[in-house]
């Protein structure tokens, strides 16, 4: 049996360089589950390995595609039946192993979740890493305690997969949200999901020598880090914790100890990748309670496998806003 997939594949000269193709079944890796893919998405770590891979891609020929949902083909594991719908997200997978950029998937049962109640395929990849992430986010910060009468909270890379989400659910908890962004155009979009106030970027990617600024922040989900990460810690409210997400930024920490030490301020770490088992279902199931759909429809650009080379040249370069949702069979 032929299925097609996104192969990327490294020339001669050291190059990659991707392509549509039909690929027989037993290429595919070895795992107890083969799923029929229906929706695969698009992030920042998917535009690295359809391009040169950014260190990411340990061997090629390599299908991308860090994201998958669909419906189970065949399973020699107890877990899963033909006809379940799961979805995985990380693990390496579209990594290190050949992931979602393709009409047949083939993986380890651990790495699955089943697909939850109330949402499609398509909307699992909707919500996809970006998604869930911004889930796990929100998920640690009211852990430490945030609650929305104790004022904004800040969400960096607003205009992103991970900011997108991240103010669509903490608006419709109750919160009130400052997203920023270095894209003017974007403010009605942002506002449209539930932010209340537009930051500039300019006004918070740059270092200064205070350690402690006004104390403005409640909160944060950070996608940025670099400098504005080392500038945000600087203006949180005593107690208040920064959920650190991503490096867009950048993966230096220009900062002091001091917001530690004066305001008790928490940097919480967010991996999306190794979460275990019971906590990705917690993340599922409180994103099927706490996202609203029809915001999430609104973040999303349909696309195709052939739309993913220049698309991921694009994410790379932060011109993408909100959720690509690929129907890889189409």
């Amino acid at each position: 049996m032929n299925f097609q997939a996104l192969l990327v594949e490294k020339n001669d000269d050291g190059k990659t360089s991707a392509s549509i193709q039909q690929l027989d079944d037993s290429r595919l890796p070895e795992g107890d589950v083969t799923i029929n893919v229906e929706y695969s998405t698009l992030n920042y770590k998917d535009g690295l390995c359809v391009g040169p891979g950014g260190g990411l891609v340990r061997n090629y020929p390599h299908i991308p595609g860090i994201d998958l949902a669909g419906t189970v083909a065949d399973s020699s594991s107890k877990d899963y039946k033909p006809g379940d719908k799961v979805v995985l997200t990380g693990w390496r997978v579209g990594e290190a192993w050949w992931g979602g950029y393709s009409q047949k998937a083939r993986v380890k049962s651990e790495w699955l979740v089943p697909l939850p109640e109330g949402i499609t395929t398509r909307q699992a990849m909707a919500v996809g890493t970006a998604g869930f992430t911004a889930m796990l986010a929100v998920m640690a910060l009211q852990d430490h305690g945030l609650k929305p009468d104790q004022g904004p909270v800040l969400v960096t890379g607003g205009a992103g997969g991970v900011g997108s989400v991240a103010i669509a659910i903490l608006s419709n908890l109750g919160f009130e949200v400052a997203a920023v962004t270095g894209r003017p155009e974007a403010a009605d979009y942002l506002r449209s999901l539930g932010a209340t106030t537009i930051v500039d970027r300019s006004e918070i990617n740059e270092t200064v020598k205070r350690p402690l600024e006004a104390e403005s922040w409640s909160g944060c989900v950070d996608a940025v880090g670099g400098d504005m990460l080392a500038r945000v810690l600087g203006q949180m409210k005593y107690g208040a914790s920064v959920a650190a997400v991503g490096l867009a930024g950048g993966a230096q920490l220009p900062a002091t100890v001091i917001p530690f030490l004066l305001r008790g301020v928490n940097l919480l770490g967010i991996d999306s990748v190794m979460q275990p088992f019971d906590n990705r279902l917690r993340a599922w199931q409180k994103l099927t309670q706490a996202l609203p759909m029809e915001k999430l429809e609104a973040m999303v650009t349909p696309a195709t496998l052939s739309d993913l080379p220049e698309l991921g040249k694009q994410i790379l370069k932060g011109q993408i806003r909100g959720r690509v949702v690929v129907d890889v069979n189409a």
